[in-house]
């Protein structure tokens, strides 16, 4: 009789486990399929559309811009149909000089207009048809006569390029770009700025074409991570 008993009392330990391992696997289960849909959601949230008008390459392109500025910046470059010029009026301290649509990527910039003179001239020279090296020659020279403004020392330039030309017209940001800043001080060396001549470690800053009239300080955050 006890060992009749003890049977029952066995099966139903058992059948209870295993109901409660049934119950907690459902469970997991469940949470797993949520997440998912979740994630397939958040996918299915961005539509992204290729650049490929004028007000969508301006907006993409004014990202460049701190947020605060965007609105009273200057906007040229090349348009839809390859012509180099004014696409937005502007009346703040900043140009932004938008992305080139017949080159592969991303890249926009924005600098502060006492720099136009000297981005001016390079792109100038480059029309001309001169080198990369020709180019910081002539401007060194010039530069140094002082026939080429170099604008005021400390003016910066913003950076925002990515390998990709996906554009999110919902917050006018282009899938995986990422900012660069510049900061210009003509003939600054790493002894008069105590900044190093390569970088030292991601994130740190450090001074380029030191000595020259090109001599500025780059900064390059780190990208941001998406959870």
């Amino acid at each position: 009789m006890k060992r009749f008993l003890f049977t029952i009392a066995l099966v139903g330990t058992l059948f209870s486990c295993k109901t409660n391992t049934d119950n907690n696997t459902e469970s997991d289960n469940s949470a797993t399929s949520e997440t998912t849909v979740n994630n397939t959601a958040e996918e299915m949230k961005t539509n992204y559309v290729p650049i490929d008008s004028d007000e969508a390459l301006i907006a993409a392109s004014l990202m460049a811009a701190p947020a605060a500025s965007r609105d009273g910046c200057k906007v040229i470059g090349y348009n839809a149909a390859g012509e180099f010029v004014t696409l937005k009026e502007g009346d703040n301290e900043f140009i932004v000089l938008a992305d080139d649509p017949k080159k592969s990527g991303f890249n926009a910039a924005c600098y502060h207009k006492s720099l136009e003179p000297f981005m001016a001239r390079g792109r100038e020279l480059r029309a001309e048809g001169k080198t990369g090296p020709e180019i910081f020659d002539i401007r060194e020279e010039e530069a140094k006569s002082g026939k080429l403004d170099m604008g005021i020392p400390g003016a910066t330039l913003h950076i925002y390029y990515g390998e990709s030309d996906r554009y999110d017209p919902e917050t006018n940001e282009v899938e995986g770009a990422q900012y660069r800043y510049v900061v210009y001080l003509p003939f600054a060396t790493a002894e008069s700025t105590g900044l190093p001549e390569q970088p030292i470690g991601s994130n740190h800053p450090w001074i380029m074409n030191p000595g020259t009239h090109r001599a500025h300080i780059m900064i390059s955050p780190l990208p941001n991570q998406k959870e």
